[in-house]
């Protein structure tokens, strides 16, 4: 028998959550454990609910909605994404995971299929990171790369703690954090990158993501008047920093794989004016990529670059590594599963690393996991004008479909 799930069912669904924090060109706004985040989770618990579905929440928000199967003394396979956004994020990122998820039990149901392991659709709070930093926080508190403790103490820009919006919202759950154990892990995402679009490939084998690293650097130098000073006699700290950008993003772009990655994502001057040489400037660092030892070695270069603006510039440097997430290698028996779903939709498709972090990365340190990705229009996301069409969203949640069907059934772990 031939199971097929509801394009437009999953479109129509996908464009209603979207109406919940709608941004104004077209996009998302639900931040994590806002009135919109929480009117996000209720629909969703409202149609699982109409599916026989039931619902527990843990310690840290992570909502888990199961579907029952024929033995549910079985760990579960666990499917999902995130539905909190960027402040002006698209209708997609996170949200085609939960959504695709949702599809699947609905398809499921229709046809009275009933898997040998129960099903979990997860929910992962703070995915994005831009509410309560670092991004995947609730995910690494379930795979125990966070204490519960720090992570209910993390606070927004206004002061609040994450455990705090958890009681207002609601969804301060008793489900000790770390259950349910999942037998494996499956995660739609739209890709976020040109990639498949630009070779004209529908779907992402996701194999493994890169690994991340984030410094906070800071550059002191001396505030001097711009007019009488010298050039020879400046410690010029933007200067300093344009040199390092300059070194580092040639050093990436020499990379002829395209593997080393570079970002510079903030920058600012302390009491900036027109006629003063900056006497201090912070920056921070991003650097990618999909091998650790590469990842080593551009750290070490990135090192002896600003080691090097002491003597040319006179500043004084500062540094700190803030985060570092490793290379992930996903689950071979997940990513196999992925892949001869793709097969059997008879389009083109790809292997492929994963250039941004996901709550999967967290999620495979304690369970076994793959993701799947379809393309996003001109690779653009975290924007209002993030798009994925709905030929490639149905696409995906198929595969989805067919590779959780398979793991599902699989009476033991492989």
């Amino acid at each position: 028998m031939t199971v097929s799930i509801d394009g437009q069912r999953l479109w129509s669904s996908l464009m209603a959550m979207a109406e919940i924090g709608p941004s104004p060109n077209g996009g998302s706004h639900r931040l994590a454990l806002t009135e919109e985040d929480a009117a996000g989770r209720r629909l969703l618990i409202e149609w699982c609910r109409a599916l026989g579905c039931t619902l527990r929440v843990d310690g840290v928000g992570n909502m888990f909605l199961r579907r029952a199967g024929r033995r549910n003394d079985l760990d579960p396979i666990g499917v999902g994404s995130h539905l909190d956004t960027q402040p002006k994020g698209g209708r997609f990122d996170g949200v085609l995971g939960v959504l695709a998820g949702l599809e699947v039990f609905r398809t499921l149901d229709d046809h009275g299929i009933v898997t040998q392991r129960p099903l979990e659709l997860v929910v992962w709070t703070n995915e994005e990171g831009s509410r309560f930093a670092p991004a995947m926080v609730a995910s690494g508190t379930y795979a125990g790369v966070f204490s519960v403790e720090s992570t209910l103490a993390r606070r927004d820009r206004d002061g609040v703690t994450l455990g705090e919006a958890l009681a207002v919202t609601g969804f301060n759950g008793d489900l000790p954090v770390g259950e349910p154990r999942l037998a494996g892990f499956l995660e739609l995402h739209i890709e976020q990158g040109p990639v498949l679009e630009e070779n004209g490939e529908a779907i992402g084998v996701v194999t493994g993501v890169q690994g991340m690293r984030w410094f906070d650097v800071t550059l002191r130098g001396q505030p001097a008047h711009a007019g009488p000073t010298p050039m020879a006699y400046r410690r010029d700290a933007l200067a300093a920093c344009a040199r390092l950008i300059d070194r580092l993003q040639a050093h990436a772009q020499a990379d002829i794989s395209g593997d080393t990655k570079v970002t510079f994502g903030c920058l600012e001057i302390a009491s900036p004016s027109r006629n003063v040489i900056p006497g201090e400037v912070r920056l921070t660092v991003d650097l990618r990529h999909v091998v650790e030892a590469e990842l080593d070695a551009l750290e070490v270069r990135f090192d002896r670059e600003l080691a090097a603006l002491t003597e040319a510039f006179g500043v004084e440097t500062a540094s700190e590594r803030i985060w570092a997430s490793p290379v992930v290698d996903f689950d071979t028996g997940c990513i196999d599963a992925v892949e001869r779903a793709s097969r059997a939709q008879g389009v083109p498709y790809r292997r492929m690393m994963s250039g941004a972090g996901h709550d999967a990365v967290y999620v495979s340190r304690v369970a076994p996991t793959s993701m799947i990705f379809i393309p996003c229009r001109d690779g653009i996301s975290h924007n209002e004008a993030e798009y994925a069409t709905p030929e490639h969203c149905a696409l995906g949640a198929q595969v989805l479909l067919e590779a959780l069907l398979e793991r599902a059934n699989l009476a033991e772990s492989a």
